[in-house]
Protein backbone atom coordinates (compact mmCIF):
# COMPACT_ATOMS: atom_id res chain seq x y z
CA UNK A 1 0.00 0.00 0.00
CA UNK A 2 1.78 3.15 -0.97
CA UNK A 3 0.08 6.44 1.08
CA UNK A 4 -0.25 9.47 -1.21
CA UNK A 5 -0.45 12.75 0.81
CA UNK A 6 -2.05 15.82 -1.20
CA UNK A 7 -2.38 19.19 -0.74
CA UNK A 8 -6.05 20.29 0.40
CA UNK A 9 -6.02 23.84 0.95
CA UNK A 10 -8.18 24.76 -2.14
CA UNK A 11 -9.73 21.78 -1.75
CA UNK A 12 -11.82 22.97 1.72
CA UNK A 13 -11.39 26.64 0.87
CA UNK A 14 -11.75 27.29 -2.99
CA UNK A 15 -15.39 26.71 -4.19
CA UNK A 16 -14.11 27.21 -8.28
CA UNK A 17 -10.44 27.47 -9.96
CA UNK A 18 -8.00 25.46 -8.30
CA UNK A 19 -10.61 23.84 -5.94
CA UNK A 20 -12.37 22.55 -8.28
CA UNK A 21 -9.19 21.04 -9.85
CA UNK A 22 -8.62 19.39 -6.41
CA UNK A 23 -11.52 18.18 -6.01
CA UNK A 24 -12.14 16.67 -9.16
CA UNK A 25 -9.46 14.83 -9.23
CA UNK A 26 -9.54 13.06 -5.85
CA UNK A 27 -12.97 12.33 -6.52
CA UNK A 28 -11.81 10.38 -10.01
CA UNK A 29 -8.89 8.83 -7.92
CA UNK A 30 -11.20 7.12 -5.53
CA UNK A 31 -13.38 5.82 -8.21
CA UNK A 32 -10.41 4.48 -10.14
CA UNK A 33 -10.36 2.02 -6.83
CA UNK A 34 -6.88 1.69 -6.71
CA UNK A 35 -6.62 -0.73 -3.59
CA UNK A 36 -2.45 -0.15 -3.83
CA UNK A 37 -2.77 3.54 -3.28
CA UNK A 38 -4.48 5.28 -0.16
CA UNK A 39 -5.15 8.93 -0.27
CA UNK A 40 -4.68 11.16 2.81
CA UNK A 41 -5.51 15.00 2.04
CA UNK A 42 -3.59 17.27 4.33
CA UNK A 43 -5.11 21.43 4.60
CA UNK A 44 -4.67 24.08 7.48
CA UNK A 45 -7.77 24.16 8.66
CA UNK A 46 -11.27 22.26 8.28
CA UNK A 47 -12.76 25.12 5.72
CA UNK A 48 -15.64 25.62 4.28
CA UNK A 49 -18.14 22.17 5.47
CA UNK A 50 -20.00 22.35 2.00
CA UNK A 51 -16.51 21.76 0.09
CA UNK A 52 -14.54 19.38 2.17
CA UNK A 53 -18.46 17.10 2.02
CA UNK A 54 -17.94 17.15 -1.53
CA UNK A 55 -15.04 14.18 -1.34
CA UNK A 56 -16.61 11.17 -1.56
CA UNK A 57 -15.41 7.92 -0.33
CA UNK A 58 -17.25 7.69 2.66
CA UNK A 59 -14.44 8.47 4.93
CA UNK A 60 -12.00 6.54 3.57
CA UNK A 61 -10.09 9.26 2.18
CA UNK A 62 -8.59 11.43 5.45
CA UNK A 63 -8.53 14.89 5.67
CA UNK A 64 -5.44 16.33 8.36
CA UNK A 65 -5.11 18.96 9.84
CA UNK A 66 -2.13 20.66 12.09
CA UNK A 67 -2.23 19.63 15.71
CA UNK A 68 -3.59 22.12 18.18
CA UNK A 69 -5.94 25.68 16.92
CA UNK A 70 -2.85 27.24 15.23
CA UNK A 71 -3.34 31.35 13.94
CA UNK A 72 -2.91 32.28 10.66
CA UNK A 73 0.42 32.56 10.97
CA UNK A 74 1.00 29.16 12.29
CA UNK A 75 -1.29 27.54 9.39
CA UNK A 76 0.93 29.68 6.40
CA UNK A 77 4.53 28.08 8.20
CA UNK A 78 2.90 24.39 8.88
CA UNK A 79 1.79 24.60 4.79
CA UNK A 80 5.17 25.48 3.88
CA UNK A 81 7.48 23.64 6.27
CA UNK A 82 5.63 22.36 8.92
CA UNK A 83 4.06 19.55 7.73
CA UNK A 84 7.03 17.59 6.56
CA UNK A 85 6.98 16.09 9.97
CA UNK A 86 3.50 15.23 9.80
CA UNK A 87 3.97 13.39 6.44
CA UNK A 88 6.99 11.42 7.56
CA UNK A 89 4.53 10.61 10.58
CA UNK A 90 1.94 9.34 8.12
CA UNK A 91 4.17 6.86 5.79
CA UNK A 92 3.31 9.28 3.11
CA UNK A 93 5.93 8.13 -0.01
CA UNK A 94 4.55 10.93 -2.53
CA UNK A 95 3.18 14.19 -2.20
CA UNK A 96 1.31 16.43 -4.60
CA UNK A 97 1.05 20.08 -4.60
CA UNK A 98 -2.25 20.72 -6.20
CA UNK A 99 -1.57 24.06 -6.37
CA UNK A 100 1.11 25.03 -7.61
CA UNK A 101 3.26 24.80 -4.49
CA UNK A 102 5.46 22.39 -2.29
CA UNK A 103 7.03 22.85 1.40
CA UNK A 104 10.56 23.44 2.13
CA UNK A 105 12.39 20.00 2.96
CA UNK A 106 10.20 17.75 0.93
CA UNK A 107 13.55 16.19 -0.52
CA UNK A 108 15.36 16.10 2.34
CA UNK A 109 12.99 14.00 3.95
CA UNK A 110 13.08 11.78 1.49
CA UNK A 111 9.31 12.30 0.20
CA UNK A 112 9.09 12.57 -3.96
CA UNK A 113 7.12 15.36 -4.87
CA UNK A 114 5.04 16.54 -7.55
CA UNK A 115 3.76 19.67 -8.00
CA UNK A 116 0.70 20.81 -10.32
CA UNK A 117 1.20 23.76 -12.11
CA UNK A 118 -1.34 25.62 -13.58
CA UNK A 119 -0.50 28.72 -15.24
CA UNK A 120 2.67 31.32 -14.35
CA UNK A 121 0.79 34.48 -15.58
CA UNK A 122 2.96 36.49 -12.64
CA UNK A 123 5.51 35.90 -14.91
CA UNK A 124 4.03 36.11 -18.35
CA UNK A 125 1.94 39.28 -17.22
CA UNK A 126 3.22 40.71 -13.63
CA UNK A 127 1.13 43.72 -14.44
CA UNK A 128 -1.93 41.92 -13.28
CA UNK A 129 -0.34 41.53 -9.70
CA UNK A 130 0.95 43.64 -7.12
CA UNK A 131 5.12 43.57 -7.31
CA UNK A 132 5.27 41.85 -3.89
CA UNK A 133 2.33 39.54 -5.18
CA UNK A 134 4.50 38.09 -8.40
CA UNK A 135 7.51 38.36 -6.63
CA UNK A 136 6.30 36.05 -3.96
CA UNK A 137 4.34 33.70 -6.46
CA UNK A 138 7.51 33.67 -8.65
CA UNK A 139 9.82 32.17 -5.20
CA UNK A 140 6.92 29.82 -4.86
CA UNK A 141 7.35 28.67 -8.32
CA UNK A 142 11.16 28.47 -7.91
CA UNK A 143 11.07 26.58 -4.55
CA UNK A 144 8.51 24.24 -6.09
CA UNK A 145 10.77 23.03 -9.13
CA UNK A 146 13.64 22.90 -6.79
CA UNK A 147 11.60 20.30 -4.73
CA UNK A 148 9.49 18.43 -7.48
CA UNK A 149 10.26 15.38 -8.90
CA UNK A 150 8.02 15.75 -11.49
CA UNK A 151 6.00 18.38 -12.56
CA UNK A 152 2.32 18.14 -13.50
CA UNK A 153 1.47 21.08 -16.59
CA UNK A 154 -2.25 21.59 -16.98
CA UNK A 155 -1.87 22.49 -20.99
CA UNK A 156 0.55 22.69 -23.49
CA UNK A 157 0.36 26.45 -23.14
CA UNK A 158 1.50 26.42 -19.53
CA UNK A 159 3.97 24.08 -20.43
CA UNK A 160 5.94 25.81 -22.83
CA UNK A 161 5.55 28.55 -20.06
CA UNK A 162 7.14 26.51 -17.20
CA UNK A 163 10.17 25.69 -20.20
CA UNK A 164 10.64 29.22 -20.62
CA UNK A 165 10.81 30.70 -17.63
CA UNK A 166 11.99 27.44 -15.65
CA UNK A 167 14.73 26.77 -18.09
CA UNK A 168 14.55 23.57 -20.81
CA UNK A 169 16.07 21.18 -18.77
CA UNK A 170 12.73 20.81 -17.01
CA UNK A 171 11.54 18.84 -19.85
CA UNK A 172 12.35 15.54 -19.24
CA UNK A 173 10.46 16.05 -15.86
CA UNK A 174 7.39 17.74 -17.46
CA UNK A 175 4.21 15.49 -18.06
CA UNK A 176 1.34 17.31 -19.47
CA UNK A 177 -1.96 15.96 -17.92
CA UNK A 178 -5.05 18.16 -18.54
CA UNK A 179 -7.92 19.11 -15.97
CA UNK A 180 -11.12 17.00 -16.15
CA UNK A 181 -14.46 18.82 -14.67
CA UNK A 182 -16.60 16.90 -12.68
CA UNK A 183 -19.58 15.01 -14.03
CA UNK A 184 -22.57 16.67 -12.80
CA UNK A 185 -22.06 19.34 -15.74
CA UNK A 186 -22.58 16.64 -18.52
CA UNK A 187 -25.42 14.91 -16.26
CA UNK A 188 -29.54 16.49 -16.93
CA UNK A 189 -30.78 18.96 -14.45
CA UNK A 190 -33.98 18.43 -12.70
CA UNK A 191 -36.85 20.53 -13.90
CA UNK A 192 -37.64 21.52 -10.09
CA UNK A 193 -33.50 22.19 -9.44
CA UNK A 194 -33.77 24.52 -12.78
CA UNK A 195 -37.08 26.43 -11.48
CA UNK A 196 -35.49 26.96 -7.98
CA UNK A 197 -32.36 28.45 -9.44
CA UNK A 198 -34.21 30.24 -11.67
CA UNK A 199 -36.67 32.26 -8.87
CA UNK A 200 -33.46 32.87 -6.64
CA UNK A 201 -31.06 34.71 -9.13
CA UNK A 202 -34.31 36.61 -11.11
CA UNK A 203 -32.36 35.68 -13.92
CA UNK A 204 -33.85 36.65 -17.60
CA UNK A 205 -35.41 33.91 -20.21
CA UNK A 206 -32.29 34.42 -22.42
CA UNK A 207 -28.84 35.07 -21.13
CA UNK A 208 -25.22 34.54 -21.70
CA UNK A 209 -23.24 33.08 -19.26
CA UNK A 210 -19.85 33.55 -18.03
CA UNK A 211 -18.29 32.14 -15.05
CA UNK A 212 -14.52 33.52 -13.02
CA UNK A 213 -13.10 35.75 -10.75
CA UNK A 214 -14.63 39.31 -11.76
CA UNK A 215 -10.92 41.03 -12.39
CA UNK A 216 -9.01 42.61 -15.39
CA UNK A 217 -7.23 39.94 -16.43
CA UNK A 218 -10.36 38.31 -17.38
CA UNK A 219 -11.59 40.95 -19.76
CA UNK A 220 -15.68 41.06 -18.78
CA UNK A 221 -15.91 44.33 -20.56
CA UNK A 222 -15.70 42.81 -24.12
CA UNK A 223 -18.39 40.59 -23.70
CA UNK A 224 -20.66 43.68 -21.60
CA UNK A 225 -19.88 45.68 -24.47
CA UNK A 226 -20.73 43.67 -27.02
CA UNK A 227 -24.17 43.64 -25.23
CA UNK A 228 -25.84 46.21 -27.29
CA UNK A 229 -24.93 44.67 -30.41
CA UNK A 230 -26.97 41.65 -29.71
CA UNK A 231 -30.97 41.08 -29.85
CA UNK A 232 -32.53 43.17 -26.93
CA UNK A 233 -34.12 40.45 -24.88
CA UNK A 234 -30.09 38.74 -24.39
CA UNK A 235 -28.65 39.36 -21.22
CA UNK A 236 -25.41 38.74 -19.69
CA UNK A 237 -24.98 36.65 -16.11
CA UNK A 238 -21.51 36.78 -14.61
CA UNK A 239 -20.78 34.31 -11.84
CA UNK A 240 -17.79 35.14 -9.62
CA UNK A 241 -15.74 36.87 -6.81
CA UNK A 242 -15.42 40.37 -7.32
CA UNK A 243 -12.72 42.42 -7.47
CA UNK A 244 -12.25 46.45 -7.46
CA UNK A 245 -12.61 46.05 -11.65
CA UNK A 246 -16.44 45.94 -11.23
CA UNK A 247 -16.75 49.50 -11.09
CA UNK A 248 -14.84 50.00 -14.39
CA UNK A 249 -17.64 47.85 -15.97
CA UNK A 250 -20.18 49.86 -18.54
CA UNK A 251 -23.62 49.60 -16.80
CA UNK A 252 -26.19 48.20 -18.08
CA UNK A 253 -29.93 46.40 -17.48
CA UNK A 254 -29.29 43.54 -19.39
CA UNK A 255 -26.10 42.72 -17.26
CA UNK A 256 -26.55 40.98 -14.35
CA UNK A 257 -23.48 40.18 -11.49
CA UNK A 258 -24.00 37.07 -8.89
CA UNK A 259 -21.54 36.51 -6.46
CA UNK A 260 -21.55 34.23 -3.25
CA UNK A 261 -23.36 31.70 -6.09
CA UNK A 262 -23.24 27.89 -4.25
CA UNK A 263 -21.39 25.43 -6.19
CA UNK A 264 -24.54 23.41 -6.11
CA UNK A 265 -26.20 25.73 -8.18
CA UNK A 266 -23.54 26.03 -11.02
CA UNK A 267 -24.97 23.51 -13.13
CA UNK A 268 -28.75 24.70 -12.97
CA UNK A 269 -26.83 27.89 -14.47
CA UNK A 270 -24.74 26.42 -16.83
CA UNK A 271 -28.11 24.42 -18.23
CA UNK A 272 -30.75 27.68 -18.72
CA UNK A 273 -28.03 29.39 -20.52
CA UNK A 274 -27.72 29.86 -24.16
CA UNK A 275 -23.64 30.98 -24.96
CA UNK A 276 -21.00 30.81 -22.89
CA UNK A 277 -18.44 33.81 -23.22
CA UNK A 278 -15.15 33.97 -21.94
CA UNK A 279 -12.99 36.60 -22.88
CA UNK A 280 -10.03 36.51 -20.54
CA UNK A 281 -6.68 37.84 -21.73
CA UNK A 282 -4.87 34.81 -21.00
CA UNK A 283 -5.34 31.81 -19.09
CA UNK A 284 -3.10 28.66 -17.99
CA UNK A 285 -6.26 26.06 -19.19
CA UNK A 286 -9.77 27.88 -18.40
CA UNK A 287 -11.72 24.63 -16.46
CA UNK A 288 -14.88 26.85 -16.81
CA UNK A 289 -14.90 26.23 -20.52
CA UNK A 290 -15.23 22.53 -20.18
CA UNK A 291 -17.85 22.67 -18.14
CA UNK A 292 -19.71 24.68 -20.71
CA UNK A 293 -19.24 22.45 -23.41
CA UNK A 294 -19.61 19.22 -20.95
CA UNK A 295 -23.31 20.87 -20.40
CA UNK A 296 -24.22 21.38 -24.13
CA UNK A 297 -23.73 25.73 -24.45
CA UNK A 298 -21.32 26.65 -27.03
CA UNK A 299 -18.49 28.79 -26.20
CA UNK A 300 -17.04 32.14 -27.45
CA UNK A 301 -13.94 32.74 -25.96
CA UNK A 302 -10.05 34.74 -26.52
CA UNK A 303 -7.13 34.21 -28.61
CA UNK A 304 -3.91 34.21 -27.29
CA UNK A 305 -3.50 31.46 -24.68
CA UNK A 306 -4.82 28.04 -23.88
CA UNK A 307 -8.30 28.58 -24.18
CA UNK A 308 -7.84 27.36 -27.94
CA UNK A 309 -6.57 24.23 -26.39
CA UNK A 310 -9.36 23.89 -24.02
CA UNK A 311 -12.65 24.61 -26.05
CA UNK A 312 -10.91 22.50 -29.38
CA UNK A 313 -12.21 23.83 -33.15
CA UNK A 314 -15.64 24.15 -32.98
CA UNK A 315 -15.55 26.76 -30.35
CA UNK A 316 -15.61 30.58 -31.62
CA UNK A 317 -12.33 32.85 -30.67
CA UNK A 318 -11.91 36.59 -31.01
CA UNK A 319 -9.63 39.00 -30.54
CA UNK A 320 -8.95 40.39 -26.55
CA UNK A 321 -9.93 44.21 -27.84
CA UNK A 322 -12.31 43.39 -30.38
CA UNK A 323 -16.18 43.59 -29.50
CA UNK A 324 -17.79 43.70 -32.87
CA UNK A 325 -16.48 40.45 -33.14
CA UNK A 326 -17.20 38.86 -29.84
CA UNK A 327 -21.13 40.19 -30.84
CA UNK A 328 -20.53 38.42 -34.25
CA UNK A 329 -19.83 35.18 -32.22
CA UNK A 330 -22.17 35.42 -29.83
CA UNK A 331 -25.17 36.13 -32.18
CA UNK A 332 -23.42 32.47 -34.35
CA UNK A 333 -23.76 30.49 -31.22
CA UNK A 334 -27.62 32.16 -29.88
CA UNK A 335 -30.37 28.99 -30.39
CA UNK A 336 -31.73 29.00 -33.75
CA UNK A 337 -28.41 30.02 -35.57
CA UNK A 338 -27.05 28.32 -38.50
CA UNK A 339 -24.77 25.27 -37.09
CA UNK A 340 -24.73 25.64 -33.83
CA UNK A 341 -25.98 22.12 -32.91
CA UNK A 342 -23.36 20.76 -34.77
CA UNK A 343 -20.58 22.74 -33.05
CA UNK A 344 -22.23 21.55 -29.90
CA UNK A 345 -22.13 17.95 -30.66
CA UNK A 346 -18.66 18.20 -32.10
CA UNK A 347 -17.16 20.44 -28.76
CA UNK A 348 -18.71 17.55 -26.74
CA UNK A 349 -16.64 14.33 -28.82
CA UNK A 350 -13.70 16.87 -28.49
CA UNK A 351 -13.80 17.13 -24.58
CA UNK A 352 -14.11 12.97 -23.75
CA UNK A 353 -10.01 13.56 -23.87
CA UNK A 354 -10.48 15.43 -20.40
CA UNK A 355 -12.95 12.40 -19.24
CA UNK A 356 -12.34 12.74 -15.27
CA UNK A 357 -10.77 8.94 -15.04
CA UNK A 358 -8.66 9.10 -18.04
CA UNK A 359 -7.25 12.27 -15.84
CA UNK A 360 -6.78 10.30 -12.99
CA UNK A 361 -5.08 7.14 -13.99
CA UNK A 362 -2.39 8.97 -15.66
CA UNK A 363 -2.31 10.90 -12.43
CA UNK A 364 -1.95 7.62 -10.59
CA UNK A 365 0.58 6.05 -12.93
CA UNK A 366 2.73 9.05 -11.98
CA UNK A 367 2.53 8.16 -8.31
CA UNK A 368 2.83 4.43 -8.80
CA UNK A 369 5.99 5.14 -11.22
CA UNK A 370 7.63 7.38 -8.10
Amino acid sequence: MTTIGLDAKRIVRNATGLGSYGRTLVNDLVRLGNDQMQLRLYAPDKGRDELRQQIIGDGCTPFCYPDGHPGGLRKAWWRSRGIVSDLKRDGVTVYHGLSGELPVGLRRAGIRGIVTIHDLIFLRHPEYYSRVDALIYRWKFQQAVREAEHIIAISECTRRDILAFGGQHLDERISLIYQSCSPRFGAAVPDDVLAAVRERYHLPERYILSVGTIERRKNLRLAVEALNRLPAGVHLVAVGRQTSYVKELPVSDRFHLLRNVPDTDLAALYAMAEVFAYPSRYEGFGIPVIEAIAAGLPVVACKGSCLEEAGGPDSLYVDANDVAGMADALCRCLRGADGREERIARSREYIRRFQGTDVAAQVAALYMEL
